[in-house]
């Protein structure tokens, strides 16, 4: 079923508590239930599905593309997810709830790890397959994600510029300025370990949020001081490992990224302005939460 997904419509809303449940078990005897009133099921207006697989307009007759666009769409909201659970994380450390931001944390790497399980699929694309729909896509670049921009502002990595894209669009751009101009998880953190006593640099705390990070001795001395003493009951240690999980899947995302372009078009230029492969290996070198990664040359 396809609507026009700019049609905001009711959706069915349905509270089950236990008891219902037990009595729709004894009345379906156990079995799954298959009337429902209306047009719809209630599984459809829960997850909004007939509007989500109205979302899918190849623009070739290449029946590769179908592949193409659906791994997008899928990354995209694992995008969504990731932002909206590294914000979730960082206002649980502004409260000073370590816990609470490490289940997050563990989560985030999950959604990242399978954001590159999704490259693998993308591997069946030969270079031909992809030659036959690749013009369709005009000037469209992964690079204009703003889901993905807002996911590398909320873990740290500003740069105004990313911006400039999405300054035509009413929708987008207030949320991702927004996302711009917050401190990072990595800030939010560097306050968290001076109100536990570390010897944070005042400076370094009064950091511009929205200018490119640059790495700080007392961070990184504070780190090496919580890991060398290596004690996994200490809930700064956890903390730092769980952060050292994301960024390096965020990595290990980028790392594939390179490979499976490189691996369909080789050293082609790039749809939307890059030179392709040799602009991903420009970016690559980049690291979220640089010093905990630096300590490790020292500890």
């Amino acid at each position: 079923m396809a609507i026009d997904p700019n049609i905001s419509e009711p959706r069915r809303v349905e509270i089950a508590t236990v008891a219902v449940r037990e009595a729709q078990a004894q009345k379906t005897g156990g079995k799954p239930m298959l009337d429902f009133e209306g047009e719809s099921t209630p599984y459809i207006d829960y997850e909004s599905i007939d509007v989500l697989l109205s979302l899918q307009h190849p623009r070739s007759p290449v029946h590769d593309e179908m592949a193409f666009y659906i791994a997008g769409q899928v990354m995209e909201l694992l995008f969504k997810l990731a932002v909206t659970e590294t914000r979730a994380a960082t206002a649980h450390l502004e409260d000073d709830n370590i816990p609470a931001a490490c289940k997050l944390l563990r989560r985030i790497t999950k959604i990242e790890e399978l954001l590159t399980t999704i490259w693998p699929m993308l591997e069946t694309i030969t270079p031909a397959d992809f030659k036959g729909f690749r013009d369709y896509l005009g000037t469209s670049s992964g690079f204009q994600s703003y889901m993905y921009r807002a996911l590398e502002f909320s873990l740290g990595n500003k740069n105004r510029a990313m911006l400039q894209p999405h300054r035509g669009v009413p929708s987008v751009y207030p949320e991702l300025l927004r996302a711009f101009e917050s401190p990072s998880i990595w800030d939010v953190t560097a306050k968290l370990l001076a109100r536990r006593g570390y010897a944070i640099d005042p400076d370094h705390l009064e950091r511009d949020v929205t200018a490119p990070y640059q790495p700080n001795a007392s961070v990184e001395a504070v780190w090496l001081q919580i890991y060398e003493a290596n004690d996994p009951a200490n809930e700064l240690f956890e903390l730092g490992e769980r952060l050292m999980d994301v960024a390096a899947a965020f990595t290990t995302w980028r790392m594939k990224h390179l490979v499976i372009v490189e691996r369909i078009i080789g050293f082609k230029v790039g749809t939307g302005g890059t030179a392709g492969v040799s602009w991903l290996r420009s970016i690559i070198d980049h690291r979220f939460f640089p010093e905990l990664w630096t300590l490790r040359t020292v500890v």
